[in-house]
């Protein structure tokens, strides 16, 4: 009928739309655990954005696949850089078109800082979910986190102060990962994975995303052989999350002639190979994160190309790198970066863990320091911050 306006109940009305950004896996998890906050909460809303596999499995919709994002270091991006930026132009079109409730950029600041500050600009209100680490490295970011983002979700307890400085609103939620992970139960991994009880197992960790495996995956063989030459009863455990990843590194141990290494490729399970290792051989990243929370005694490595590292020394504030060092401020986990990073001297720094009790205690007991900061009751946190800017438009 013309001339009558057909009218919904607000009890019917379309929940509001948030749109979501994540650029890797570390952020797919994270956005996951955001967005199931919000449900547990009881807070309608419609994710949508650039979304892994996780944040997919709670109902966000991906505009575009999240692995053109995941590109690591200044050097790398640069091939990526114009199908990146083509994206982001994009998105901002489509948000500023159809303005959502609220966007919500899960870290990757390079990509998300400027598209939050045009959305803010244009009334748009926007959460940056992880603080840029303003504190390690880059600080003049903190302006830009000023302009870009409403409100800051942060996951270090050493953060409030920083930006409560910087006149930045922001709210510490405690680490969702911390929130998310179970108690270390070293038993019951071994038992899961079916594994030895007796027998001592390293967990070699080079990366999540393919360019890490390129960089990174010959380093890790050739270190696993090292040891393997010094401790035969020794066993690998290599927790991989993708087949491509897979096909690197076993075609890294064809190339070093190690089929016959003790070693077992798992698809996944890494946190049960945290549990059940003896030591680990970590990339730096979330990875160490989730290595302190699951009580596994590691050593951090990291190579990247020269120019990138260049650029990533004269920008750093900090003398560590792996969050573990940072969140105890002392470098209690040996880091073997770059040229330091030797097969011989990785061998030598996992040999030392697994022989010295003392170095291994020292390891658990700020482990379990930093457990009990990190540990809060993350999902009220996140949907209590995001609560106001939902019902704002109501």
């Amino acid at each position: 009928m013309s001339g009558v306006t057909s009218v919904v109940p607000a009890s019917q009305s379309a929940p509001p739309a948030i749109a979501i950004v994540a650029g890797e896996v570390s952020g797919d998890i994270l956005g996951s655990l955001l967005i199931r906050a919000v449900r547990q909460a009881g807070i309608a809303a419609d994710f949508f954005g650039i979304a892994g596999p996780r944040m997919q499995a709670q109902g966000a919709r991906s505009l575009y696949p999240m692995e053109t994002l995941s590109v690591r270091g200044y050097v790398e991006a640069l091939g990526s850089l114009g199908k990146i930026l083509g994206i982001r132009r994009a998105l901002r079109g489509h948000l500023l078109a159809r303005p959502p409730r609220l966007f919500v950029g899960v870290d990757a600041p390079d990509f998300n800082l400027s598209l939050e500050t045009r959305l803010k600009r244009a009334g748009i209100a926007t959460i940056h979910f992880v603080g840029p680490s303003v504190w390690a490295w880059r600080p003049r970011r903190i302006e830009k986190m000023r302009r870009a983002a409403s409100h800051t979700l942060l996951i270090f307890p050493f953060e409030e102060e920083i930006y409560r400085q910087a006149g930045i609103p922001a709210t510490y939620v405690g680490h969702p990962i911390a929130h998310a992970l179970p108690l270390p139960d070293r038993k019951a991994a071994r038992e899961r994975l079916g594994l030895e009880e007796g027998a001592e197992y390293v967990v070699l960790m080079p990366g999540s995303r393919v360019s890490e495996l390129q960089a990174l995956a010959d380093l890790y063989v050739a270190s696993a052989r090292c040891l393997a030459e010094r401790r035969p009863a020794t066993r690998f455990l290599v927790p991989l999350t993708t087949r491509e990843t897979r096909r690197l590194f076993e075609a890294a141990l064809h190339r070093a002639g190690a089929d016959g290494l003790p070693l077992r490729i798992l698809f996944g399970h890494a946190q049960d190979a945290m549990q059940a290792a003896d030591a680990a051989l970590i990339a730096s990243g979330t990875a160490t994160l989730e290595a302190l929370l699951l009580d596994c005694p590691h050593v951090i490595t990291y190579k990247v190309p020269w120019l990138t590292w260049m650029i990533m020394k004269r920008q750093a504030l900090l003398p560590w790198v792996g969050l573990p060092n940072i969140l105890a401020g002392a470098g209690v986990v040996p880091e073997l970066l770059q040229d330091a990073a030797t097969p011989e001297a990785l061998a030598d720094a996992l040999e030392h863990l697994l022989d010295d009790a003392g170095a291994r205690a020292a390891q658990l007991d700020m482990f379990r320091v930093q457990q009990t900061r990190l540990r809060r009751d993350t999902p009220a946190l996140i949907a209590g911050a995001l609560r106001p800017f939902l019902e704002a438009g109501r």
